[in-house]
């Protein structure tokens, strides 16, 4: 059979594979784009999308059962796991025709089956090759287990985890970072009785320190169990629930065990190393223009090293395209993207670790730290909390950590303050609005730029 061939072939549908395909059509670009499964990829179907409808879902269910504390007489009845499993799908279907709404109007051709790369610039589906003139390689990342722990049953990722029909009495979580912290959150919030096991000394451990402390602190108020500093042993399950080992001698009993120990690259059984791609770990490697090492092929998203997140995948697609029609598109700085963390309370960061910068920039750096019980609105949503500002020495605000309820919202000012170099003294004469959480921010940077107003000093 002849090669179907286009100006530009993605091999995988996600947010970064899709972003590439929408900004090359954009730019004039024939666009094939290759998706076994649904467009969209995990952010869409198992990840971000519905886990934030979960959280929500958690929000409301904790604004009923805490009405009192606002003075507005609300019980909570019990949680429909079936009607927030249709609220959830209703939000995901409604993105989805919305998704393939544009691939359509952009003119992309939408090739489905599981793709592998052949060499050169060629991709083969089904037995048919399809050929560009460049190749992105984007086939994102995979639920990530433990040597001698199979999913299965009782053992679940969080795929599983996302379809549930019923809500356990006890869940173990094995891993405290992003997705284990979420989904422990989601569950106390629904009324289960939940331990998080993290083999590291504490909970978000890629995050600052002081987010670390906030929010554990948080958490022991929710009643969320966590051994930190421990590591997991093993598992057995039976039809009655699941028994977790750990190395210090305990174990822990529970209806479900999630496994949320990260993500893997996707990209065995692609044929990128047998076609000669620059590969470690199962990472597909490539210079910051996001080149392999063969020629017009590019690789984005989750099999790149670095961030796993929907939106860097999605701005390094868009950074591709734009590299192809030669528009020369200003490298991403890793550090500048932001990461956010939607349990309650949010975790929000942008910007380099206080011991990051440290190490980069030497003992000259400074800190502040403002609590939100200074602020109005945070006070209002009966929230607590920080934001933490890393200075570098006489230069720029380097790293913004904020902990609290909907701080999420924040990062947007955030990481503008760190991409643009912002120093204290720039961002301290802008006006926040009066009450807003946004005003923990301005607040931080006045004191920053020696003048603070709601703070001792």
């Amino acid at each position: 059979m002849t090669d179907a061939g286009a100006d530009l072939v993605i091999l995988g549908g996600g947010s970064g594979g899709y972003a590439a395909a929408f900004r090359a059509a954009e730019l004039g670009q024939s666009v094939i784009l290759v998706e076994k499964d649904k467009l969209g990829g995990t952010c869409l179907h198992r990840g971000c999308i519905p886990t934030k409808a979960l959280l929500h879902a958690a929000e409301v269910a904790d604004s009923a059962r805490d009405g009192e504390q606002f003075g507005v007489k609300t019980i909570l009845e019990g949680v429909d796991i079936a009607g927030v499993n249709k609220y959830k799908d209703t939000i995901i279907s409604r993105l989805y025709k919305g998704l393939q709404g544009l691939a359509k109007a952009h003119k992309v051709t939408l090739v489905e089956g599981t793709g592998s790369y052949v060499g050169g610039t060629t991709v083969e589906v089904d037995g048919q090759r399809y050929t560009g003139k460049n190749l992105i390689l984007a086939t994102g990342s995979y639920s990530k287990s433990l040597p001698g722990l199979e999913l299965g049953g009782r053992i679940i990722a969080s795929e599983q985890a996302l379809s549930l029909d019923y809500i356990p009495e006890k869940v173990v979580v094995l891993g405290g970072g992003v997705i284990g912290v979420e989904f422990a959150s989601v569950w106390a919030s629904f009324g289960v009785d939940v331990t998080i096991v993290e083999a590291l000394p504490r909970l978000v451990p890629n995050e600052d320190e002081f987010a670390s402390k906030q929010l554990e602190r948080a958490f022991r108020r929710r009643k969320i169990a966590f051994k930190t500093g421990v590591k997991f042993t093993g598992a057995k399950q039976d039809d009655n629930g699941v028994s977790v080992s750990l190395e210090s001698g305990e174990t822990l009993d529970a209806d479900l065990l999630l496994v949320a120990v990260g993500r893997g690259p996707n990209t065995a059984g692609h044929g990128y190393e047998e076609a000669g791609v620059n590969m470690e770990r199962g990472f597909v490697l490539t210079d910051d223009r996001l080149r392999t090492n063969v020629p017009n092929v590019y690789a984005v998203g989750d099999i790149v090293p670095g961030l796993q997140l929907a939106h860097r995948g999605f701005a390094q697609g868009i950074f591709v395209a734009e590299e192809i029609a030669g528009l020369n598109p200003r490298a991403i700085d890793e550090a500048g993207i932001p990461r956010v963390t939607y349990s309650h309370p949010e975790v929000a960061s942008v910007g380099l670790t206080e011991a990051a910068a440290k190490e980069q920039y030497g003992s000259g750096v400074t800190t502040f730290t403002y609590d939100l019980a200074g602020n109005g609105k945070s006070q209002i949503l009966k929230t607590s909390g920080a934001v933490k500002l890393v200075k570098a020495p006489d230069g720029p605000v380097v790293g913004l950590h904020l902990v609290g309820d909907r701080v999420g919202e924040l990062i947007g000012e955030a990481q503008l303050i760190y991409n643009w170099e912002a120093f204290p003294e720039d961002v301290a004469p802008l006006i926040h609005a009066h009450p807003t959480q946004t005003e923990a921010l301005g607040e931080a940077h006045l004191a920053l730029a020696g003048k603070p107003l709601h703070v001792h000093s």
